[in-house]
């Protein structure tokens, strides 16, 4: 019940929507995902043990200061016996002037060391922290332009860009300032405790006996710090989420006046994670003073039971009971004072690197579970070559965009095609879809809208997999050929242009480095863009911005068509490519069409009747099923789903080409 509800509170509003993936809190410590991580490590393990060795020579001189104090205050300012004198006292100059300024030194000698080392140990993790960074990045974006489309259809892309950019971060965070650290700390507690047991044990057990009570308010900690993580993750993931849907369609919210609602919305979300935010804030705030608090009280016992200790040895004339600390100098007293506080700084520290480790835990969780999603389509071991035809051929094919478990997969392969239509559970895309394009032959499909006239487009360059049925391209199943290959025989101008960041010509070319810059002003030439791009200031270098923000929708169309055709596709496919242009652009466009078919097969989806009449062949869709098949004319005589739309549509409003070769105006830039 729980989850139909947060079911329904998404459907009310979007601002709550919460990706199934976002929900992964993680262990602190998981050490399947843990060695899956180091691996990312081995082509650094030289910078790797350069960092680890430091660390630990690092551990070693920082807690080399308070025993120096010790030594210097024993030997020189105290009246400790010889014989309780430790070895370094022994070997230093009985000259007091002499000895403190050797011990001084020293001091600054295991400073510097210090110093180097920290420098070595943060300036490699840093380094190969970044070049984790890269070569993650690299694999989860080179993973998702492995992935079929049905992926993209089922993941949100703010959640994508959260894999790449936070997650990745927060297991660069890890590698930087989380594993090594946390030797660190344990290293720097060792070497305290030991040094403390061997100058006086008793002293050593009273230092660590607020232990039990801090560990006991870190359990607490830790568990609110928890809770507000994950309600920070959460959040997080819905103000990407809702901010990258808003923005992208930010034309549309102050189109109806949306913007109070949008930004109540964004509010409620922010204010969550505000509140997320706020409770571990404020957790904080309560751990820290109380550890400070305990560590103050276990130094103030120090300083109780070790000075009381101090003045028995020096024959403090009280008459008080012998001391269970037994011989304990002035030094030993200043030297364990100075060890209690930097002992219980490494364990509040402990405390910060415990939320990394379980950020990072998550963090990985998430990105191996996207790593771990296999290519629903690749291409097969042993591809088969096309005759490189042009031809295209269904046989039967049937297709759904769900995705059918074992069982419904068996149905389908064993049913009739009767039994195939009365499927309730499987809502079929195409039908029973047979039909052939012949090389160098212009094919149209048209029919209303959710018809599965894209859907075929789609299926051409296997995009997604039929279940059941086949398609041929060149001659050979598209399944048993080389994914690469197929796709390369294409070229394709969809409805809505998609242009990248770049230039004119990076858009064009598309990293085709065979493009030469003459077949390219001659692809713009045929489709009669060229004159605008010599418009420009830059010409062809003229920067374009995000999805082609300053040019004008005509322009986009005829810089797709020009990208299509620079490529010499073998077969062209144009989906809806003149539905959302003027009347000059369309007409622009029909010629640079006529040019462009000809020596290639060609498939046109078009709503517009005008743009197809001349086509060779004409499919008409109907809810999935291909239900007239012909020329123009052909159709028009058998009076029955293409008579109709010829009816609603063009029957008094067919435009007139016009003549090819009458110059045309240049398309201006607004």
């Amino acid at each position: 019940m729980a989850d139909e509800q947060k079911q329904k509170d998404a459907k009310q509003d979007p601002a709550k929507k919460s990706p199934q993936d976002d929900d992964v809190v993680g262990k602190v410590y998981d050490r399947h995902l843990m060695r899956r991580l180091l691996t990312y490590l081995r082509p650094y393990k030289i910078q790797v043990t350069l960092s680890a060795l430091s660390i630990i020579f690092k551990a070693g001189s920082d807690v080399m200061g308070p025993y120096l104090v010790k030594v210097a205050v024993d030997a020189y300012m105290s009246d400790t016996p010889p014989a309780n004198l430790s070895w370094l006292a022994r070997h230093l100059s009985q000259n007091p002037i002499n000895g403190i300024t050797q011990i001084g030194l020293l001091y600054l000698g295991a400073l510097l060391v210090t110093y180097l080392l920290e420098f070595l140990q943060t300036y490699t993790m840093q380094w190969t922290g970044q070049k984790i960074m890269f070569d993650l990045r690299s694999q989860i974006f080179r993973h998702l332009q492995r992935m079929a489309p049905a992926f993209f259809d089922h993941n949100p892309v703010g959640r994508l860009v959260t894999r790449v950019t936070s997650d990745v971060d927060a297991l660069n965070e890890m590698f930087t300032s989380g594993v090594l650290a946390i030797f660190e700390d344990v290293f720097v507690l060792a070497f305290i405790v030991i040094i403390m047991l061997r100058m006086s044990w008793p002293l050593a057990l009273l230092a660590i006996s607020v232990i039990p009570a801090i560990l006991y308010v870190t359990r607490i900690f830790r568990r609110h710090v928890r809770d507000s993580y994950r309600r920070q993750r959460h959040a997080t993931a819905r103000i990407n989420s809702f901010t990258q849907e808003y923005v992208s369609g930010m034309s549309i919210v102050q189109l109806f006046n949306r913007e109070k609602r949008a930004f109540d919305d964004y509010s409620s979300v922010n204010a969550e994670n505000k509140k997320a935010w706020s409770d571990a804030i404020f957790a904080y705030a309560v751990y820290y003073p109380v550890v400070e608090f305990l560590s103050s009280t276990a130094i103030a016992l120090i300083i109780w039971f070790g000075g009381d200790a101090v003045l028995r040895n020096a024959g403090y004339p009280n008459g008080l009971r012998h001391s269970i600390f037994g011989g304990v100098t002035l030094g030993i007293l200043i030297a364990f004072i100075q060890y209690a506080q930097r002992f219980f700084r490494p364990i509040q520290d402990l405390s910060d690197k415990y939320n990394i480790l379980q950020a990072a835990m998550a963090a990985s969780e998430r990105i191996f579970k996207l790593l771990d999603t296999e290519p629903t389509i690749v291409s097969p071991a042993n591809p088969i070559v096309g005759d490189k035809s042009g031809s295209v051929e269904f046989r039967n094919v049937w297709f759904t965009y769900q995705k059918l478990d074992e069982a419904q997969q068996s149905r389908v392969a064993t049913a009739n095609e009767e039994e195939l239509r009365t499927f309730a559970d499987i809502e079929w895309i195409l039908m029973g879809v047979s039909f052939i394009v012949d090389p160098d032959e212009t094919a149209a499909i048209v029919g209303h809208t959710g018809a599965g006239k894209t859907t075929i487009t789609s299926l051409m360059m296997r995009f997604y997999d039929i279940q059941r049925g086949s398609i041929l391209i060149d001659g050979v199943d598209v399944r048993e050929q080389d994914l690469k290959q197929l796709r390369q025989r294409f070229g394709v101008v969809l409805q809505d242009p998609f242009l990248f960041s770049g230039t004119i010509s990076d858009n064009i070319r598309l990293g085709s480095k065979w493009i030469t810059d003459e077949r390219l002003e001659q692809a713009c030439e045929e489709v009669n863009i060229a004159d605008f791009i010599r418009t420009l200031p830059l010409k062809f270098a003229e920067p374009v911005r995000e999805r082609g923000a300053t040019l004008s929708t005509g322009q986009k169309q005829l810089i797709s068509f020009a990208r299509a055709l620079a490529h010499n596709p073998g077969i062209l496919i144009l989906d809806e490519a003149t539905s959302s242009v003027d009347t000059d652009t369309e007409l622009r466009v029909r010629l640079a069409l006529s040019r462009m078919i000809t020596g290639r097969t060609s498939i046109l989806i078009a709503h517009r009747l005008s743009t197809i009449q001349r086509a060779d062949t004409i499919l008409v869709m109907h809810k999935g099923q291909l239900r007239e098949k012909g020329t123009h004319q052909q159709l028009l005589t058998q009076r029955g789903l293409y008579w109709k739309l010829y009816q609603l549509q063009y029957k008094d409003q067919e435009l007139d080409i016009g003549d090819a070769s009458k110059p045309l105006e240049p398309l201006s830039a607004d």
